[in-house]
């Protein structure tokens, strides 16, 4: 080979193909992809069950109904959009040097792949791994190599696999493929035609001189790329690397298992174009597009980073059934935010962490139960008020966990806190009722006020007393809520 090195990767009816990578359910079914306005709309993209059956491009939509078994899909630019990202993205883990060829429904990646042999062997084991990636992303690509630009894009976009141009056999290997493969101008287009010229070996074979003075420097750059030594100044694009998968539905659906059945493959992609980058999924951004112009957003965050496929489905699946979308569903949008792992090492006799699968299904769960502001992690709040906190989400530590084992007293408090009848002698409580029966207190410490929030609503203004039972030989702890002039049972020190 010489210094320049280009492989091909050829995609036909791309519009199909950016529908099908994520409906497993429809690949085996004869499909077209009617594009316009209705009720103009024609086919401007099938697979070969549906050819199979008389579908072919331009056929208008009464056409296409009138074929018993074929499905019907619009076509949906977003879906390319995102299938163009994730195959830009699929190319740019063999070379950072991309040039994007598209033509019609047919769409191209030629990639410079000179140099890369010692990372990927061989241009034909090169090959087979591009197109092993691209079916692990739901496409299906032919694959030329060559080390002529046009060649290597001329040849993919002829046939199917891989084919590999050795250097100086370009124009052999070019001389049968069709003229029309040019895709020439309409009017050049009959000239050939009115002088026989059916393949690009006649084209070839043309005196140069005379096809200048005839077709100008037009006829020239046809008559070099047919010989497989028109020159190309590469001109790479930059992907755009945004983990962000799309589909949309025709007819709606409302059916929560059939969601799923969407949401699977689009977890598969999510987490393989993650796990490519050494990088892990921590939030999942979910976009529901629903009738009449309507949204619902949902967002499935795990305690942990993970690129688990199975359990990051059932934490959707619960955070469905919990807040399932009001409306039927048109289109499903499925991003992520990235980031990375770390391990832990826990010391010998450290307690032994749950797992944080199990831990967030359980979290999920809890959450459909109770509601989502009432799970989570308590976060003590900028106040004096007892019990000023707040929630967030829970997250595991990643810090090693020291347990002090030495005997402490704890308060453990009644929520709500029981209301209680109070006798007081000189300002000090000496017995209580708690509706059942009373209780003496032998020996009571107090009191401790505290109060706050005078200038709002929302103030408070309460004393404390640590008493003593005589009955029992236990300490309670008695509050007087002297904004509310009443007293309660609050805790009991163990």
């Amino acid at each position: 080979m010489s210094g320049e090195l280009y492989a091909c990767l050829h995609l036909r009816e791309f519009p199909l193909q950016s529908h099908l990578r994520l409906r497993p359910d429809l690949k085996s079914l004869p499909v077209a992809v009617l594009d316009g306005r209705p009720p103009t709309e024609t086919v401007c993209s099938s697979n070969q069950a549906a050819r199979q059956l008389g579908c072919a491009a331009g056929m208008t939509r009464v056409e296409a109904e009138s074929i018993p078994g074929l499905k019907l899909l619009p076509r949906a630019h977003e879906i390319e959009r995102v299938a163009s990202e994730v195959l830009l993205e699929c190319a740019a883990n063999y070379s950072p040097r991309i040039e994007e060829r598209i033509a019609g429904t047919q769409r191209a990646c030629v990639l410079d792949i000179a140099g890369t042999q010692r990372l990927f062997g061989a241009p034909h084991v090169l090959s087979g791994r591009m197109r092993e990636s691209l079916a692990g992303a739901g496409f299906y690509a032919a694959v030329g190599v060559s080390a002529n630009f046009h060649t290597a894009w001329l040849k993919a976009s002829s046939l199917n696999g891989v084919v590999i141009v050795a250097n100086g056999r370009e124009a052999e290997q070019l001389s049968s493929l069709p003229l029309s493969i040019l895709q020439l101008p309409e009017k050049e287009a009959e000239t050939f035609a009115a002088w026989g010229i059916r393949c690009l070996g006649e084209l070839a074979a043309l005196p140069e001189d005379e096809l200048i003075a005839r077709m100008g420097q037009a006829g020239k750059r046809w008559r070099d790329m047919a010989l497989g030594r028109l020159p190309h100044l590469f001109q790479p694009v930059e992907p755009k690397i945004s983990l962000k998968e799309h589909s949309e539905f025709e007819p709606p659906v409302e059916q929560m298992d059939a969601l799923l059945f969407v949401a699977a493959p689009m977890l598969d992609s999510l987490a393989s174009r993650a796990a490519g980058r050494a990088l892990l999924l921590t939030c999942l951004n979910i976009t529901f597009g629903l009738e009449g112009q309507r949204t619902h957003t949902l967002i499935v965050r795990p305690a942990l980073p993970t690129i688990d496929r199975k359990f990051l489905l059932k934490l959707l699946q619960i955070e469905l059934a919990a807040h399932p979308p009001p409306y039927a569903v048109t289109a499903f949008t499925m991003g992520a935010d990235v980031g990375r792992g770390s391990k832990v090492q826990l010391g010998l006799f450290s307690p032994q962490l749950p797992e944080p699968s199990r831990l967030d299904v359980t979290l999920a769960r809890l959450k459909a139960l109770v509601g989502d502001d009432m799970v989570g992690s308590p976060i003590l709040g900028d106040s004096n008020r007892i019990e000023a906190f707040h929630l967030e989400a829970f997250t595991v530590s990643q810090r090693p966990v020291v347990t002090d084992y030495r005997p402490r007293m704890a308060l453990r408090r009644m929520r709500p806190p029981h209301p209680v009848q109070v006798r007081l002698h000189d300002h000090k409580p000496v017995s209580f009722h708690d509706g059942k029966q009373a209780y003496s207190i032998f020996a009571a410490y107090g009191p401790w006020r505290a109060n706050g929030n005078w200038w709002a609503t929302e103030d408070w203004d309460r004393e404390e007393w640590d008493v003593l039972i005589a009955q029992e030989q236990q300490a309670y702890l008695l509050v007087n809520d002297r904004r509310q002039k009443r007293w309660y049972l609050d805790a009991v020190y163990d």
